[in-house]
């Protein structure tokens, strides 16, 4: 060129160069490219203005959303976009690779992107080649795509503040995995560092606690939202001159500070230094800015959970009191555990309430409650505070367990029909028993709840039928009628709601057949101890209470409430076989709790060797009972009792009545419907008898357990 001649166009020279222009307006959606541009896209090689649908059908769908990414990030923090895509043919073949770098802008108002750059084809390496087998084996596009996957997967799993900084702290990136890294989070007009991994040399940060108008990157990038980018310490000396001297001391030799922000809200920064030079690149920076935007979200989210959980463990604590200090005669333990998710608080309560007046042996009576009303809401919360002050209350007035089911259903019955006009009227279940520790006497009114059942001194868990009404607030003049039970020394009266039950898949029935082959192998001991295991056996160990992967099988919460009376020789010390015994009475009126009673004896003998021996009891029983109901006036009270060392255990089955006339053998016909019941106790019971009792008579039997070992023939004998 001779001096003085005019300098060629700027596109002559790109031209010469083999790269082109292009110009992209989102507003519009037209992107503007010129000859060589063109070419290199796969369109004919002359200036034109297409769609942009046009040129995202020439790329990489890959590619296209990191053009995306990259503009976006670029716009962001003033700098050049720059990115590596792929132009394919009309049949998805790679024709080449070539090499975009530009400068975007913003437009806020009309929120689109405008933006003018170049085009340059780039020389991928030969397969087969040292280059080309370093480019297949450490591709770090794809590396850095998997090491997205797993930081993304890892943080949206952490559950808290402090496993989302463990999952931050062991980050390692592709290529460039920074050697210290920081949390910061605004807390009131103050930055805090909620999180570090430095060397331990180094201890404590000087950068732990500063103002948000502090010479600091990290204070920057708080009040501006815009990542700051230090490659060498000199660049950092000269920007923040106040606070190199304290970031000096941690060697480092280059430093990304990256805004956390959700929702346009910045609630604090990332710092990820490194000691070594890094020039951050485009792709490292839309490396940085991805990870910093997944663990703002995992922290806003675990600040939220963390919040809530407080929140509603404080709900907890005020509505479900804590066990009071110790009642002579017995020993009493609870536990609640809410679902895996949502509200951690639902309708489930329990209650310990010490009562007015005392017992005739001088002695102080009490009061347990337990209940659940329906839904897991806070609706439900509320309800169950407000039921279980009133069940207190009318505790505390001396009013009889029936007296204040009664009493609570209608006061129940009240609040539902309150809320009957927003479609949201709900009924509540409900066990209420009334203990005297020194005799041991139980008193229970039932609401539609589950029955109480008995942990005995070997480990045996009886369920004890108990008689019942409707649930709280369903009839306001509802009916609850009281069952006497008797607490032996040593046993257990365990009160649960049916989400200790009804779990994992199991009804009722099978939920008590879990939990009692649990509960028969624990020794006799604390009933803290027992509760534990109770829990243990439905939500597994503390740490799936409320997450891990017991937590979604949880259906429904869960509550129990324990109570034991020690053994008078401190739990068997005597070195005695523990003896099971059952009491349960059956009315005139009530014929169908001679169904009860057989159940409770074949609970009472579910490890007894003899199928036929149980099956014998249990039509024994029955024609006891039967016996009294049909030819007496009276109601029977029968009392089971095993007693004996394992392979010589004996069954006593006592049942009384006050009637007068005692029962003596007949000779029914052969279509008689009656008289043979003394005549089966005389052929299937080893021993038995009836003796009078003051102002009635009982009949009782005995069944002696059949020795271990090989049977003997008959024939055989001598």
């Amino acid at each position: 060129m001779r001096t003085g001649e005019p300098l060629p166009a700027v596109g002559d020279v790109l031209a010469a160069l083999a790269t082109g222009l292009w110009h992209w307006d989102t507003a519009a959606g037209l992107v503007t490219v010129d000859a060589e541009a063109a070419r290199l896209l796969g369109l004919p090689a002359r200036r034109a203005s297409v769609h942009q649908a046009q040129i995202r059908a020439r790329l990489h769908p890959v590619d296209w959303n990191e053009i995306t990414g990259v503009i976006r990030l670029a716009a962001t923090e003033g700098t050049v976009a720059e990115v590596r895509v792929r132009v394919m043919d009309e049949q998805g073949r790679v024709v080449r690779v070539v090499r975009s770098r530009s400068k975007p802008s913003f437009d806020p108002e009309e929120q689109a992107y405008r933006l003018i750059g170049t085009l340059q084809e780039v020389t991928e390496p030969a397969p087969g080649t040292p280059a080309g087998r370093s480019a297949v084996t450490g591709d770090w596009r794809r590396s850095r795509e998997a090491f997205l996957l797993d930081a993304g997967r890892a943080l949206a799993e952490a559950r808290s503040t402090e496993e989302v900084l463990r999952v931050a702290a062991g980050l390692s990136m592709p290529g460039f995995s920074p050697d210290g890294l920081a949390v910061f989070k605004v807390q009131g007009d103050e930055l805090r560092i909620i999180g570090h991994r430095t060397e331990p040399e180094q201890g404590d940060s000087p950068f732990a606690r500063m103002g948000l108008e502090t010479d600091y990157p990290a204070a920057e990038v708080v009040r501006t939202g815009r990542a700051v980018y230090l490659s060498s310490p000199e660049e950092y000396a000269a920007r923040y001159p106040l606070t190199w001297p304290l970031a000096q001391r941690y060697r480092r030799r280059s430093w990304a500070f990256l805004p956390l922000t959700v929702a346009g809200r910045t609630l604090g920064a990332w710092m990820a230094a490194f000691s070594y030079p890094v020039v951050f690149t485009p792709d490292e920076r839309s490396v940085l800015t991805t990870v910093a935007r997944m663990m703002a979200q995992a922290l806003s989210r675990a600040g939220a959970d963390e919040t809530q959980r407080e929140l509603t463990d404080g709900l907890q604590r005020s509505m479900l009191p804590a066990v009071g200090p110790e009642i002579p005669g017995v020993r009493i333990a609870a536990r609640y555990v809410p679902t895996g998710g949502g509200l951690q608080v639902g309708g489930d309560w329990y209650d310990v309430i010490p009562l007015p007046g005392g017992t005739p042996s001088g002695g102080d009576r009490l009061a347990l409650v337990i209940g659940d009303v329906q839904g897991h809401d806070v609706r439900a919360a509320g309800l169950m505070g407000q039921l279980r002050i009133a069940l207190r209350a009318y505790a505390s007035e001396g009013h009889r367990p029936d007296a204040v089911l009664a009493r609570a259903s209608r006061f129940f019955h009240g609040l539902a029909q309150s809320a009957e006009h927003l479609g949201d009227s709900r009924f509540a279940t409900c066990l209420y028993v009334e203990v005297d520790p020194a005799t041991g006497t139980v008193e229970t009114a039932r609401a539609g709840h589950l029955d109480p059942a008995v942990r005995m001194t070997d480990g045996t868990v009886l369920v004890r039928a108990t008689a019942g009404g409707l649930p709280l607030g369903i009839d306001p003049d509802g009916d609850y009628p009281t069952t006497r039970l008797t607490l032996e020394p040593g046993e257990t009266l365990m009160l649960i709601t049916d989400g200790v039950l009804e779990t994992g898949g199991h009804d009722l029935e099978s939920g008590w057949r879990r939990l009692s082959a649990v509960l028969e192998k624990l020794p006799v001991g604390d009933p803290e101890e027992l509760a534990d295991a109770m829990v243990q056996a439905v939500s597994g160990p503390p740490s799936h209470h409320t997450t891990g992967p017991l937590a979604d099988r949880r259906e429904d919460d869960l509550a129990l409430l324990l109570l034991r009376r020690p053994d008078r020789d401190g739990d068997g010390a005597d070195g005695r076989p523990p003896a099971r015994r059952t009491i349960i009475t059956v009315a005139q009126a009530e014929p169908e709790r001679i169904g009860a009673a057989r159940r409770h004896l074949r609970a009472l003998l579910h490890d007894w060797p003899s199928e036929d021996q149980k099956d014998s009891a249990v039509l024994l029983l029955s024609e006891t009972l039967t016996n009294v109901l049909v030819h007496t006036d009276a109601d029977a009270l029968v009392v089971a009792e095993v007693t004996g060392a394992p392979g010589r255990r004996r069954i006593r089955v006592e049942v009384t009545d006050s009637g007068e006339e005692l029962p003596h053998k007949r000779r029914p016909g052969e279509m008689a419907s009656s008289g043979r019941g003394l005549m089966l106790i005389e052929m299937l019971a080893d021993e038995w008898g009836v003796a009078p009792r003051g102002d009635g008579k009982s009949i009782w039997f005995d069944l002696y357990e059949p020795p271990a070992g090989p049977s003997v023939p008959e024939d055989s004998a001598a």
